[in-house]
């Protein structure tokens, strides 16, 4: 039998964002060196010579402007002339810069087109969460939750239950994930997901599927209500509800 108690410190989650459309994060330093890298477009490494002496004028200019202390976007420029001038200067005579055959282009663009990819995974994710915990939502209304198996990524759904209902508790949810643990329905049926749950619910939740659990085994014919005691004791102390629940389990090993 699989056994799951509450670790010693949370290692959840933490809550999910708001959903919200995907952007690519501004940052100076990369405008700068993409605005380089075109005007670069086509140079020898003469003119890129005598762009990289006009970026450096600009640098001692700007030096002396304190408002311009914290600017990325100037020596990123600077430092991207440099670049390019060093790699043009170690290549064949008559190269001209190209930016599509420049191997820094390209593992950059590669890696933004990866960040990207993650941000619209990142935005699908919350999509369904959000979604799934407007299905949880209504079925609570509707009384049927306890008929609902739980599924893959229900543990952050609840914290988006939680989120949305400004931090209190939704002891209904606790209470139908804390079962469903404790009887392996839904996806709990994989001893796996059973595993990762310590890792996203909270101490309460898994000191009460813990001891849900035992007290079941012990008393096979026991209904929710009998065990109603179970959640009480698990939210008031977490940690004496997973100890009661790992002295039932030495007690009677084999019951």
């Amino acid at each position: 039998m699989t056994r799951f108690w509450p670790p010693a410190e949370s290692t959840r989650r933490p809550l999910a964002p708001r959903v919200a459309a995907p952007r690519e994060p501004v940052d100076p330093a990369q405008i700068g060196r993409r605005v380089v890298r075109r005007r670069a477009k086509g140079m020898d490494v003469g003119a890129v010579a005598a762009a990289l002496e006009g970026a450096r004028f600009d640098a001692r200019q700007a030096s002396r402007h304190e408002d311009l202390a914290d600017d990325v976007r100037g020596p990123a420029e600077l430092a991207e002339w440099e670049r390019i001038e060093q790699l043009l200067a170690a290549a064949p005579t008559g190269t001209l810069y190209d930016p599509d055959t420049d191997v820094v282009v390209r593992a950059e663009l590669e890696a933004d087109a990866a960040a990207a990819a993650a941000r619209e995974a990142d935005l699908r994710e919350a999509q369904r969460i959000a979604a799934r915990a407007d299905e949880l939502q209504a079925l609570r209304e509707l009384g049927t939750l306890e008929q609902t198996e739980p599924r893959v990524g229900d543990e952050a759904v609840r914290d988006e239950l939680t989120r949305r209902a400004g931090g209190y508790v939704q002891a209904d949810v606790d209470g139908w994930l804390a079962r469903a643990l404790a009887a392996h329905v839904g996806h709990y049926r994989d001893p796996a997901a059973r595993e990762e749950a310590a890792g996203l619910l909270t101490a309460p939740v898994l000191a009460h599927a813990a001891l849900l659990a035992e007290l079941v085994r012990l008393a096979p014919g026991a209904g929710v209500d009998q065990l109603a005691f179970a959640a009480r004791l698990a939210t008031t102390e977490p940690e004496a509800a997973g100890a009661l629940a790992a002295f039932l389990t030495r007690a009677h090993p084999d019951h």
